[in-house]
């Protein structure tokens, strides 16, 4: 399929399978363990249902959000999606240039292959941080001072990492940080051309924030076998408290879904959180982001902004998000299948794809503005 006939998210999902070999995309795809968390995020969206409201002026809709002091394009941006620059060389930058176009705001994960510094050049306005805590709390401390100095806004603190899941798609196919091309990896992967033809011309892509504090003259296997000695760390408390303290601009939790953790956050100074059971890929018993949104938004939506992510496929789903109390919702495979797709032309067309979708939305649900969204535009059955 050629990018101009891609008309959902889903069609990018399989021009992505088709191009990458399956090692590659099963890391995108895959959850842990039995992947029940994948499918309950899904499913959770599908339970509810869009309450349309007829007789309205939609003739113009305005899909513009505001996120702590910028008003964006639209009411979604870009999760952190990690080992991008694996799926398609430079992918990290892509997804940055692709959200400053768009006007929305991109997180750099904190297992990119890109640097905090190139992203900032490319999107400096756009561009946020993802922080895991480093076992080395210096480390910690220099990426922090790193986003500061480059000028970024906002930092997002994951927590939702204390331990390694199993990733048992991974662990079938061998795929490891660094991925080792076996024998069969390489075989499989020979079967993937265009891919397999960037891979020998860049080969395995660097972790360029972790490059500095790994041993001098470190290549890019050994940053990543140095990168597997400091996560996953746990956070605390503490952390948190310190981080508050040691950064001045907006600072966001990512991974809560407890609601007595959002009050603590609450508590300790935290400007945001997104509610998230991490795409499914770290505890597969986790209740879908969906399920526990209301909650979070009833008992600290007064004090913090309160973002979703996990489970976004459509336009519609994003609307839901923002109907149940979200003030904004992030997506992560969606714009990753894009750039495994093609490139910085696919992230562009899965950001106009899920635009185009909001859009229509809100016609039929007669909403010309998304601040007049609330909970009666959705119907979960109950009488």
């Amino acid at each position: 399929m050629k990018l101009e006939k891609a008309i959902n998210i889903e069609d990018l999902h399989r021009m992505a399978k088709r191009r990458l070999p399956k090692v590659a995309f099963d890391f995108i795809e895959g959850g842990v363990e039995d992947e029940l968390g994948i499918a309950r995020n899904e499913a959770a969206f599908t339970r509810f249902c869009l309450m349309p409201r007829y007789l309205v002026d939609v003739t113009r809709r305005d899909q513009t959000a505001k996120l702590f002091d910028r008003v964006y394009s639209s009411p979604f941006g870009i999760s952190p999606t990690g080992a991008a620059g694996l799926f398609r060389h430079g992918a990290d930058l892509m997804l940055a240039e692709s959200a400053a176009r768009a006007n929305i705001p991109f997180i750099m994960s904190g297992a990119s292959t890109g640097s905090i510094e190139a992203a900032a050049q490319v999107a400096p306005a756009h561009t946020w941080y993802q922080l895991y805590a480093a076992q080395d709390p210096k480390i910690s401390e220099d990426l922090i001072r790193r986003a500061r100095d480059a000028g970024l806004g906002t930092l997002v603190l994951t927590v939702d990492v204390p331990v390694a899941a199993k990733r048992e798609r991974n662990i079938r196919n061998g795929f490891g940080r660094p991925l080792k091309m076996t024998f069969p990896i390489m075989l499989e992967a020979l079967t993937h051309p265009r891919w397999m033809a960037e891979y020998l011309r860049y080969g395995t892509p660097l972790m360029e924030n972790w490059a500095p504090y790994a041993p001098p003259g470190s290549n890019a296997d050994q940053v990543a076998d140095f990168v597997s000695t400091q996560m996953p760390s746990v956070a605390t408390w503490a952390d948190l408290e310190k981080f508050r303290k040691l950064w001045p601009r907006h600072l966001v939790v990512k991974g809560i879904l407890n609601k007595d953790d959002a009050v603590r956050a609450a508590d300790l100074g935290v400007d945001g959180i997104i509610v998230s059971n991490h795409g499914g890929r770290q505890l597969d018993r986790a209740p879908a982001s969906i399920e526990v949104l209301p909650t979070i938004c009833r008992v600290v939506g007064d004090r913090v902004t309160v973002m979703l992510d996990s489970g976004i496929r459509r336009g519609a789903d994003i609307i839901i998000a923002l109907a149940l109390g979200a003030r904004f919702v992030f997506v992560g495979r969606a714009t990753l299948y894009g750039a495994a797709a093609a490139g910085i032309a696919g992230v562009r067309k899965a950001i106009s794809i899920l635009r185009r979708e909001i859009d229509l939305t809100m016609g039929q649900i007669g909403c010309p503005s998304l601040d007049q969204l609330d909970a009666s535009f959705v119907y979960d059955g109950k009488p």
